[in-house]
Formats: C-alpha cells, structure tokens, sequence
C-alpha cells in the first residue's frame, strides 16, 4: 500500500510518498481502507515547524474509509462499516487528561494519508447515513472543535448569539451547527464574495474585517450594544484582544485556533472587566464526535467542502490550504488512480 510520511520542518518538501507492507492486526485493532482526508491548519504547522532529525510521520488528523477487517475483541464495528476515528484514540469520555490526550491523530500517532490504516477498534465512530466519504473526512478536527466549542465548553442555548471568525473549516461546521440549534451567528472574513456564501448557509450578519479593523465595535453594533455571547476564536495572536471586547458581561471566547500565530500579551483587565471567561478547546473526545455525528444526521447537515485532490495531489492540496483561498475543508481523494 502507498502511503505518505511528513519529515518536519521542511515544508511541502518535507512530504513523501512510500510503500509499506501491511502487518497482522492485534485483537483490538481495525484495518481501513481509507476513502478520504481533510487538511487543518495544525497539518501546515507541523510541515513548517519541529526538528528534521525527529522521526517522519503519516500525516492527517482527519479522515474516514471502509472496515476491512476486524481484530477478534472488536465488537462495535464490522467489515463494511463506513467510519471515522476521534482526534485522540485514547480520550474517549469525559474531562481531558494528560494521558487521554497525549497521542493525537496525524501527529505522533497514526494519521490518514494513506490507503490503509490500522487504528484501535475503540476510536472509531461511524458516519451519518447521508454523508458521503469526503464528508465524512472532515468530523474529527473541525468539526468535534466546533461542537465542542459551541456545547460542551460553550454551553449555548438557543437564542444565544455567537461570533465566528472567517470562512475555514471549523468557521463554517460552527455556523451550520449553531443555526440548527437557533442560534444567532455573525461571521467575519476579509472577502466580501465568501461572507455572502456565509449568508446562503444561515449567517444573520456578517462584518468584513478590512472594512471594519476594529471589528470589535461593528460586533457589539450588531449585537445591540451588549456583545455576544460567544467567540470562536480561530485566529488566536491576533484576533483574541477584539474578541475579548466582543462578548457581553460574563460573555466568553473559545480559543480553537492560531492562524495569526500564538505567543502575544493578554491583559488580564480585560477579562476581570468583563467577568469573561476564556476557554481552551482541544479538539474533542471520542463521546464528543459521536454526539456530533448523531446531531448532523438529524439535520442533515453536510460540511462544506472546497476543493478535492488526488492522492496524487498532495503538495498541492497543501499549497492551496497554505494559500487561504479555500471556502470549507480541503480534502484528499485516497482512492483516485496513482500515477
């Protein structure tokens, strides 16, 4: 089977296709015959950043493919199954721990660029009936992020308002879920052409953020001088002082990301001010994707998908990701003809 390792630190460069054998599966474990992965901005972090002299890797947190074949002690999946995995096999419940979290998918364990994946039985969730492959790829990081954010860390309600942050991956699952639970969204982005697609999913109000840099008062404006109850905050470095000053009393950001970069100053005043709260999203866990997965089968929910590529595509699939053009998830065809 062929399959592509990530050497860190190298870039695009650092991608490279090989062939392996495949090996006899323990009890616990299932081989997948994977369909489809979707990229994130944590896959161009770790092309661009770490060590080159640390060990390569299969890339890809997100994915989803057939069962083939199951180990002896897997009861909950059969060959046949159509499924994907959770961000970090080993977190299946409840709070995070340090163990629970310590081996996440495409980045030191096990990723999706590849035809076939074996992967404990314990991981796996399968798709809503009415996604396809492709749709399928995009659950486990942007799409658990966004439920987590929302639900589970969020804790919104219906007629909440929430603020999103651009038009990627996790922006758009967000606006999608937030709608079918009745909530109000306002989303931001620079480009005039996807705020309008915005519009066409549900969004109730948009700000162009070139047009307004301090798009913090347009979205207190917008929310009737309060703020809003919650803000996605994918941008992190330089996004999370205005998204701070978006919220209302007691109000709270959910940091998802770091697009713009992490490090930076906070000042504390500004969440002692407004008794805000900050809440750090990792992703999710296994019960997480599954309550995801049930809620987009209920509403028919489909992910937005942008552009697909080949297998043999893979550079470039990333060089569009790296290119911010995309609208939704970038995603890989795993089962399109090599050449």
């Amino acid at each position: 089977m062929h399959t592509y390792q990530l050497h860190r630190g190298r870039g695009l460069e650092g991608l490279e296709r090989i062939t392996l054998t495949r090996r006899p599966l323990q009890p616990h474990e299932v081989r997948l015959r994977v369909h489809a992965a979707s990229l994130n901005y944590r896959d161009l972090i770790l092309a661009r950043g770490g060590s080159p002299e640390r060990p390569p890797l299969v890339p890809l947190s997100d994915g989803a493919g057939e069962v083939l074949e199951a180990g002896r002690a897997v009861t909950a999946v059969a060959p046949g199954d159509r499924v994907t995995a959770a961000f970090y096999p080993d977190w299946l419940d409840g709070p995070p721990t340090v163990a629970g979290t310590a081996l996440g998918l495409g980045g030191g364990g096990a990723g999706w660029l590849t035809q076939e994946l074996v992967m404990p039985g314990q991981a796996l969730i399968k798709l809503p009936a009415h996604f396809s492959y492709r749709e399928g790829a995009t659950l486990t990081c942007a799409g658990t992020a966004a439920w987590h954010a929302l639900f589970e860390a969020g804790s919104l309600k219906p007629g909440s308002t929430v603020l999103l942050q651009g038009t990627g991956g996790v922006s758009l699952w967000a606006l999608q879920l937030a709608k079918a639970a009745g909530m109000r969204v306002i989303i931001t982005s620079s480009d005039d052409a996807k705020l309008d697609f915005a519009r066409t999913l549900g969004a109730d109000a948009t700000i162009n953020y070139r047009t307004h840099p301090e798009w913090s008062v347009e979205a207190r404006r917008l929310s009737g001088g309060e703020g809003v109850d919650l803000v996605v905050d994918v941008g992190g470095r330089g996004t999370l002082t205005q998204s701070l000053r978006s919220v209302r009393m007691a109000g709270a950001v959910a940091v998802v990301g770091g697009v713009s970069g992490f490090g930076g100053e906070l000042e504390p005043w500004a969440l002692i001010d407004g008794a805000s709260r900050l809440l750090g999203v990792l992703v999710g866990s296994r019960a997480m994707t599954e309550r995801l997965a049930r809620f987009a089968e209920l509403h028919s929910i489909r992910p937005v998908i942008d552009r697909t590529f080949g297998f043999n595509q893979v550079p470039e699939a990333y060089a569009w990701l790296e290119s911010a053009q995309h609208l939704g998830k970038v995603v890989i065809d795993t089962t399109a003809p090599l050449l």
